[in-house]
């Protein structure tokens, strides 16, 4: 390969997870401090990173369709890093496919992009997914990042093994980032404009670590420290496992006012035999146990999940109990998918395949229930008084977007700018949105 000419312009597409919107936003921030700056929207770039998910079905296929698409009218390519986690599940798959590639970096080595972009322009194909525990965090710039809502990761990859996940190969083993790191780096949120961090973790509430005084914390610890921040207004976190949850981190639901009345927590099945089979630790009973002690703590707490339907050997009769889940729980609001296997995981070989017309047929049963839940949620919540952050303008002149505590959209009109937080009153639901006036 031939040499290629400094980059100066980045395209960073990330896909998935919200941890990968944070890596996205790490990425820039190098980037950045190596002088390079985002292209403007519709203009090509030196140098694209495609920051990839290996979660969704086929989402491997779609990297080499992005690929495909970067190369322009004249036959020439862009500088291509292909990045995130089907980098690291396949990347020297991706290599031996996709000559215009000339980066493959995992999602724990992408703090050496800046060295691999300074071989690949000298014709070197640079292949990186080293796993190296927190190395990252100590590299990475200060944040710059100014919006109202900011991700923060404090804790990465998973010893759980689920049978259908690939999280455990992919992101690593679960390490937790030290305190005062996260300390430090919520207050440059907070001075750089965030009124609102989320807590990111492939299981955020297994993170713990000392305090500024040696003591042992959880989850419960980190949030309380970063409540006593004057302007941060709002905290949440996500996403969690049920086998995690500490008596601690329930009550700061009742105690810490700045924690948000919202709780993300996978379930997969409201069948035991199925989540064994998932190699999940809790059971429907458990679960259900563990919600109704939130609710005790926060009764207004807005509950969210995530489901898989159709997993290897579900029968009709295990799935109608996923259906009875839904209808104890009631959930605000839920991701639901139909299982695809993964290379490498435990399930994509297991007998009793569902076939796909049946998932298909389950998948639209229980998205109707959750539809149906979420929008009963927000019509709950019609007549409430309550904070809306701002976080855009709507598209009509004084009209501007934010959310809820529970993590309802909802527009008002009025005066108003982006990070303050509005006393609204919830005037009128839709499935997906809220109207409201100031008050």
């Amino acid at each position: 390969m031939k040499s290629l000419s400094e980059p100066k312009s980045y395209r960073i597409k990330s896909f998935g997870c919200q941890m990968n919107v944070y890596d996205g936003e790490r990425m820039a921030e190098l980037l950045g401090a190596q002088g390079m700056s985002a292209a403007p929207e519709g203009e090509d770039a030196d140098l694209v990173v495609l920051n990839t998910c290996h979660i969704r079905e086929k989402a491997a296929e779609k990297v080499y369709s992005d690929i495909g698409r970067l190369r322009r009218d004249d036959g020439s390519a862009p500088l291509i890093a292909v990045a995130g986690c089907v980098a690291q599940a396949e990347g020297e798959e991706i290599m031996a496919r996709s000559p215009d590639v000339r980066m493959v970096v995992g999602p724990q080595a992408y703090h050496r992009l800046p060295a691999m972009i300074e071989k690949a322009r000298a014709g070197e194909r640079v292949t990186d997914t080293d796993m190296p525990a927190n190395a990252k965090f100590g590299v990475l710039p200060t944040r710059t990042k100014r919006a109202p809502s900011a991700f923060l990761t404090v804790q990465e990859g998973c010893d759980k093994f689920c049978t259908y996940c690939v999280v455990p190969y992919t992101r690593g083993a679960e390490i937790s980032r030290p305190f005062a790191d996260l300390v430090e780096e919520a207050q440059k949120l907070v001075d750089a404009g965030a009124r609102e961090i989320t807590l990111l973790g492939q299981n955020v509430n297994a993170w713990d670590g000392e305090d500024d005084k040696g003591r042992a914390i959880g989850l419960d610890g980190l949030i309380r420290a970063l409540a006593a921040m004057p302007d941060l207004k709002r905290i949440r976190y996500t996403t969690s496992h049920p086998n995690d949850m500490s008596d601690a981190l329930i009550a700061a639901h009742g105690e810490v006012g700045k924690l948000m009345p919202y709780l993300h927590l996978p379930v997969q099945s409201g069948n035991n035999r199925v989540l064994q089979a998932m190699n999940r630790s809790h059971s429907a009973e458990s679960y259900i146990a563990l919600i109704e002690r939130f609710r005790a703590a926060r009764p207004d707490i807005a509950i969210s999940g995530d489901f898989i339907v159709g997993f290897p050997g579900e029968t009709d009769a295990e799935f109608e109990d996923t259906l009875k889940m839904v209808d104890t729980i009631r959930y605000a609001a839920a991701f639901s998918f139909k299982y695809s296997p993964r290379p490498g995981t435990p399930a994509a070989t297991m007998a009793d395949q569902i076939a796909k017309e049946v998932m298909d047929e389950r998948l639209q049963r229980l998205q109707a229930a959750l539809q149906r839940d979420s929008l009963s949620f927000n019509q709950a919540s019609v007549g409430r008084t309550c904070e809306v952050l701002v976080e855009r303008k709507g598209r009509k002149p004084g009209q501007w977007l934010g959310k809820t505590p529970w993590l309802q959209s909802a527009w008002f009109e009025g005066d108003a700018a982006i990070g303050d937080l509005v006393q609204v009153e919830l005037l009128a639901a839709g499935p997906n949105s809220l109207e409201a006036r100031v008050v």
